[in-house]
């Protein structure tokens, strides 16, 4: 069984619920749900002029392969109500794989590991929550060091509302 770790996002909607029905569908088809971060929010990065957006990573162990995963959690998203219409534009919900176990994969449709952690706070506080001491297989660094050298401006909240 492979271990690897997953970014929610939601920035439209009822942000909370989005999270919860992307949490439930992963656990139904891609694997069991070992551990769950915080939920954080934060103003949107990329393209800032949109509603800030709820993020929450988990940690989950699956039999599929990256691919399979991906596939997976592209069709969780369209069947969450997910439309494609611009880059780091607003959505209903985000499904980023992070990390795959310490495999490095770079297709033009998936890099893994996901190419902006070192990046985004959003990302790498509730990364760090869960999963501190994970050396990124590419940078060599742990997810905690990574936090400590982000220069992301970005402010990011617990969010209070949890699921």
């Amino acid at each position: 069984m492979k271990s690897i770790y997953i970014l929610l996002g939601a920035n439209l909607g009822d942000r909370t619920a989005q999270l919860n029905d992307a949490l439930i569908a992963i656990a139904s088809s891609i694997g069991k749900i070992t551990r769950v971060s915080t939920i954080v929010e934060t103003a949107a990065w990329g393209v800032e002029e949109q509603p800030s957006f709820l993020n929450q990573v988990i940690q989950v162990k699956t039999f599929l392969n990256p691919i399979e995963t991906l596939e997976i959690c592209q069709r969780i998203e369209n069947q969450l109500g997910r439309v494609r219409s611009q880059k780091w534009g607003a959505r209903v919900i985000d499904i980023d794989i992070l990390y795959y176990e310490n495999e490095s994969v770079n297709l033009p449709h998936l890099q893994i590991p996901h190419p902006y952690i070192q990046d985004r706070k959003f990302t790498l506080i509730p990364l760090v929550e869960i999963a501190p001491d994970y050396i990124h297989p590419v940078l060599n660094k742990t997810n905690d060091e990574l936090l400590a050298i982000c220069t992301d401006p970005l402010d990011v909240h617990i969010y209070n509302d949890h699921i």
